[in-house]
């Protein structure tokens, strides 16, 4: 009951309505219209009028001092502007704060005797004015042209303020958004008491990642367990991983898990047009968490505000994301202290970051969260498959095989266009196609019907890509085949789809054999063609970063042997050797892709037979598969590690390199 009580007064908060500065205004807009029509006053338009009894008025013009006579017929008044020259005699001030045309207001007692008044006092040269009579249609233009302008200003004013705070909008902690709120932090709250919030159970795969942040769980829900030893809580965490691999989702599952308030919030969030605004909001987002003491703060993005601050130095300039990373820097270290307030943080370029960023006792860990493996992606797809009707005889391993190198998203992406292309196919159910036709829809891009090839044209791409499928399923390291197609996807006339093993470490051989199979293509084309064409540009690119990589940074080269020429752009020179030896890496990068190059069209030449076949099944097929391979060519000798995964195997978590 209590808990029912306290959100039901937490909703009745919410609900209460906030005072916004709009109101302030237009009451302040009012009352300056009041003042102006109740009194002598210069206020909106800059004239002074008062009221004058009939006979001032006569003894005015008498004198000389009207200028021109506007009556109303409509309620039976004059207006009588009295000449410049006589204006401290009408208003007994000085004449410059009466405004460019004061006038005086006169009720008319009998309009027959005003125009033989006028009449006597024209005839006499006492007033050489007009005298003009209006129905009193012009109450309403006369306001507007006197209020009009004030009030425009006014209401531009308040329209740009509200732009300058940020477009409006409000929450719990921070209120309205406007000029004077410009500082405040937007982050985005999480109560601990909501329905919808996320667990470990909503997130599939990443076990490794999952385990590490359970210890930040635990640290929330039971900190004496670990302050009893005389161990200190961890400040914060980094989530370190390729994007779509699910940062965000793990960060607030986390917070689901420990059951605490969750402050959300991009990094591009504190950087504004205004200098000193970045660091005002991160004073006011790391003062609404100590107030929810135990929470976390979660700060997607950080790359945003926490680049090192040692590149694109712009001297004599404010650097307003510099001094919003160093007052991040201070509030998460500094003399204050955060006792419950866990950081955890977000980013796909952690090496740009500052180094004071991730140093120990601000983020004292970082979490790497990797691109799934075959097993990992299982379980991906058997949570984004829940809410789609499937054919009873989809096989969810197939899928997994498919999609070597997706995210989670990218796998929820598949799911979806498969759904998509499963409805505009008019089907009642999801199947195999559709799932196939959604991978290579994202992969290739759109199917080009439109592009017409001759028979040659498709015979030489067919060629090609069975060059490649041929030597990848011959060598030991090359990765194993997932799909080839010969059907024309975005730019390209054909591709091949492989699944990288997951290597720690990476050797010579694998890398030579990979590199064997990307010249595959190309080779065929010069063997079973006689000629060579422009399909092979992207893998000549591949193959030649490739051995440059190889040569200058892994010392793998028979002539400069365990040298490496990495340049991190430290020391402020582009190339750290000489001319000479420049001229020795091509040389040896020639002479790598060459060997490789030879080797290809040795074994191509030994399987004469097979290359020809599976080329003829592309041209009839258009699209062929693992399975199709291992009929022409048998199975493969060495196993691989995507079976033994798919084989409930627990999955490991190791980070590919190349």
């Amino acid at each position: 009951m209590d808990d029912k009580k306290n959100k039901s007064k937490k909703k009745n908060n919410r609900n209460r309505p906030q005072i916004s500065l709009t109101w302030i205004y237009l009451v302040i807009a009012v009352t300056l219209g009041y003042m102006l029509m109740n009194g002598d006053s210069t206020l909106l338009s800059g004239t002074t009028y008062r009221n004058a009894t009939y006979s001032q008025f006569k003894s005015y013009v008498e004198q000389g001092y009207a200028s021109r006579i506007i009556v109303n017929k409509k309620d039976g008044s004059l207006q009588m502007y009295v000449e410049p020259s006589h204006i401290r005699d009408v208003f007994k001030e000085q004449t410059v704060n009466q405004g460019t045309r004061p006038y005086v207001v006169v009720q008319v007692p009998s309009a027959d005797k005003l125009e033989d008044f006028v009449s006597e006092q024209q005839a006499l040269e006492n007033f050489k004015g007009e005298m003009e009579y209006r129905q009193g249609d012009d109450d309403f233009m006369h306001f507007f042209w006197s209020f009009g302008p004030l009030i425009l200003i006014v209401f531009f004013w308040i329209y740009l303020m509200r732009r300058m705070g940020g477009g409006g909008g409000s929450g719990d902690s921070i209120g309205p958004m406007g000029i004077f709120n410009v500082g405040k932090s937007r982050a985005k709250l999480f109560e601990k008491d909501e329905d919808n919030k996320v667990t470990f159970a909503d997130v599939a795969g990443q076990a490794g990642a999952k385990l590490e942040v359970q210890e930040i769980v635990e640290f929330l829900k039971n900190p004496k367990r670990y302050t009893d030893l005389g161990g200190k809580i961890p400040k914060g965490a980094l989530l370190v991983g390729p994007p779509g691999t699910g940062k965000t989702l793990l960060a607030k599952a986390v917070a689901g898990e420990a059951d605490v308030p969750f402050f959300s919030m991009s990094g591009s969030d504190f950087v504004e047009m205004f200098v000193g605004v970045g660091a005002s909001r991160v004073r006011d987002l790391f003062r609404q968490a100590k107030e929810k003491a135990p929470c976390i703060i979660f700060i997607d993005e950080i790359d945003a505000v926490g680049r090192a601050r040692s590149r694109g130095v712009q001297i004599g300039a404010n650097d307003e994301r510099e001094s919003t990373l160093n007052q991040l820097l201070t509030e998460m270290d500094g003399f204050g202290t955060n006792s419950g307030v866990i950081i955890m943080a977000a980013t796909n370029r952690a090496d740009i970051l500052d180094k004071a960023l991730l140093r120990a006792g601000r983020f004292d860990r970082q979490i790497h969260v990797d691109l799934p493996d075959v097993s990992e992606r299982k379980e991906i797809f058997m949570v984004h498959l829940k809410p789609i009707k499937t054919d009873a005889s989809l096989d969810i391993d197939f899928l997994a095989r498919q999609t070597p190198g997706f995210s989670g998203a990218d796998i929820a992406n598949v799911c979806n266009e498969a759904a998509l292309i499963a409805a505009r196919g008019g089907k009642k159910a999801v199947d195999k196609d559709d799932f196939l036709a959604a991978v290579d829809r994202i992969i290739g891009g759109l199917e080009k019907k439109n592009k017409v090839m001759t028979a040659e044209e498709k015979r030489t791409i067919a060629l090609h890509e069975a060059g490649h499928a041929t030597i990848s399923w011959l060598l030991r390291y090359a990765n194993p085949l997932v799909k080839v197609t010969i059907v024309p996807r975005g730019r390209a006339l054909g591709a091949a789809w492989y699944l990288p093993e997951e290597r720690q470490i990476t050797t010579r051989e694998q890398m030579l054999d990979e590199m064997c199979a990307t010249l595959g293509g190309r080779a065929a084309e010069e063997l079973f063609c006689g000629q060579i064409s422009s399909g092979a540009m992207n893998d000549l690119e591949r193959v030649t970063k490739q051995a440059y990589s190889m040569i200058t940074y892994m010392g793998m080269s028979d002539k400069l042997p365990n040298l490496c020429y990495y340049d991190n752009q430290e020391y402020g020179f582009q190339r750290p050797y000489s001319e000479a030896t420049a001229q020795l890496i091509d040389e040896e990068t020639k002479k790598m892709i060459a060997e490789q190059y030879a080797r290809a069209k040795d074994i191509l030449s030994k399987n004469a037979e097979g290359h020809a076949a599976l080329a003829q099944l592309l041209v009839e097929r258009e699209v062929i598969f693992a399975e199709d391979v291992e009929r022409i060519f048998g199975p493969r000798p060495w196993t691989s590690r995507t079976d033994e995964l798919l084989e409930d195997q627990p999955a490991e978590n190791t980070d590919a390199s190349q």
